[in-house]
């Protein structure tokens, strides 16, 4: 029985093997600036390679091919047993978290929700900001290559119309993943790069333009201070996270057919240009309510609005005010922003684009039907028919997602928490945005008052969120383990 998952532990060895590695990188910042921290790091790699190793030996060579039952285990379990290891430094550091808070935190990074339990990060050590960072840029590339090698060949929510050529269900998945990971890493790292560079030349000190090129290009919002990108108060910043929180939500396989001499590939993809529509709307009702409702100058109005209404909408969760405060219909807008999220293949977080592309054809298209009866109506998704299983599949998605957060939502109530603080933090777990609204959980908060079941269920949340809800729910039907 054991052996047909062979390759699911293998693989998981690789990762906690990489995690290891990565390990060290904040344990020589950390023993450069002299922190005792340094041995935490250190441990935690020695224990996590360890493990890894241990994994990846045992499991060497066993002759199973990954298909899709084993599929669909490998991406939930390695979503799963990453954070569990990545977890070990925040507990065992000197900013004494209990399991659950460092878990909390851990898997908020690896699934760039950007939520934390920190406070006092101006004070924090290196080591620790760093490797939050590292934690969201590694999230982001492992969700572009599980977005797009993975979850089109489990025909998970509607991902099967992003499948590529000569892939069926009883493919092979590793190969075509390693060849699709290499391809996205290079391009991943290019922008990773340039961002930094960007970030340092708009004056960031160099380690927080790095860490903060980490986080953007991810979409995962993690900053190195309590005020996030606030603190700089430089709209020359503002604009450059703009820029790439954007970036970072756009299809990185699109990037490559740019460089492969396809200049228009992005803005002929209907995703691309539903998202910019969107978020044009979203930016521009939001500045004119900052103007007439709050007196806000318009320069200044259209700066904090463009930000903090791209940082949510892409789910990166980055704030430069507390946009809580800014009246009832920003409230609400945010709220709703929130679920939107970005493109399919991309680092963003959220429900997606064609989603909604696919929910409006077919509401077209039934509206069509209702007018001429006898007439024939295909709904289009750039500028092919979508499949009955797609549209099927897209509902089914909306449904449990609906579902989810309402459960979540009450489940975060009976936890005593109040209705905002609880709707919200619902909201922000599932669709992966990091800080909620409210006092409590809002940007100016963190969740570490949370009840500490509270934070396991938006943990799962975020899981659920990350996985489009359906690759992780499948593993608790009968039918799937069933022969």
């Amino acid at each position: 029985m054991m052996g047909q998952y062979r390759a699911v532990f293998q693989v998981n060895g690789i990762l906690l093997l990489i995690l290891g590695l990565a390990m060290l990188v904040p344990a020589l910042l950390d023993a450069r600036t002299g922190h005792p921290d340094w041995q935490v790091f250190l441990a935690a790699a020695f224990l996590t390679g360890f493990v890894g190793a241990g994994l990846t030996i045992t499991c060497w060579g066993g002759g199973e091919d990954l298909h899709l039952r084993q599929a669909f285990i490998l991406t939930t379990t390695m979503w799963i047993v990453t954070p569990t290891f990545a977890a070990l430094p925040f507990a065992f550091s000197n900013l004494n978290l209990s399991y659950t808070d460092a878990f909390f935190e851990a898997m908020s990074g690896i699934t760039t929700t950007g939520s934390t339990v920190i406070s006092g990060l101006e004070d924090a050590p290196p080591g620790i900001l760093i490797w939050r960072a590292l934690l969201q840029w590694m999230g982001g590339i492992g969700i572009i290559v599980t977005a797009v090698a993975i979850l089109p060949i489990l025909q998970v929510g509607g991902m099967q119309l992003f499948r590529m050529e000569s892939s069926d269900a009883s493919e092979k998945v590793l190969p075509r993943t390693a060849q699709i990971a290499g391809t996205i890493s290079i391009i991943y790292l290019a922008l990773s790069a340039v961002c930094a560079l960007v970030y340092w030349a708009a004056g960031m000190p160099p380690f927080e333009a790095a860490a903060h090129a980490m986080t953007t290009i991810a979409t995962g919002g993690f900053s190195t201070s309590d005020q996030s990108i606030g603190i700089y108060d430089s709209a020359l910043i503002d604009y450059t996270a703009t820029a790439f929180m954007i970036i970072g939500s756009l299809p990185f396989l699109l990037y490559f057919q740019v460089l492969r001499g396809r200049p228009l590939a992005l803005w002929r993809d209907s995703q691309v240009r539903w998202f910019f529509a969107i978020l044009s709307t979203a930016i521009l009702g939001m500045t004119l309510w900052q103007v007439g409702g709050n007196d806000l100058e318009f320069t200044q109005a259209m700066r904090f609005t463009t930000f903090n209404v791209t940082s949510i909408l892409t789910g990166t969760g980055y704030a430069t005010d507390d946009y809580s405060q800014w009246g009832g219909f920003a409230v609400v807008m945010f709220f709703f922003v929130m679920f939107i999220g970005g493109c399919v293949g991309s680092t963003s977080c959220g429900i997606k684009i064609f989603r909604f592309q696919i929910l409006y054809a077919a509401a077209r298209t039934q509206m069509a039907r209702l007018l001429q009866p006898h007439g024939v109506f295909v709904a289009n998704f750039n500028r092919r028919p979508i499949p009955e299983s797609v549209m099927d599949s897209v509902m089914s998605f909306f449904f449990l997602f609906a579902l989810s957060f309402a459960a979540i939502a009450v489940g975060l109530s009976l936890m005593g928490l109040d209705f905002l603080t609880a709707v919200s933090g619902a909201g922000t777990a599932i669709a992966n945005v990091g800080p909620g609204l409210g006092d409590v959980i809002g940007p100016s908060g963190t969740f570490a008052p949370l009840p500490d079941m509270a934070k396991w269920l938006l943990a799962a949340g975020m899981l659920l969120g990350r996985l489009e809800l359906l690759t992780v729910m499948v593993l608790f039907t009968r039918t799937f383990w069933r022969g």
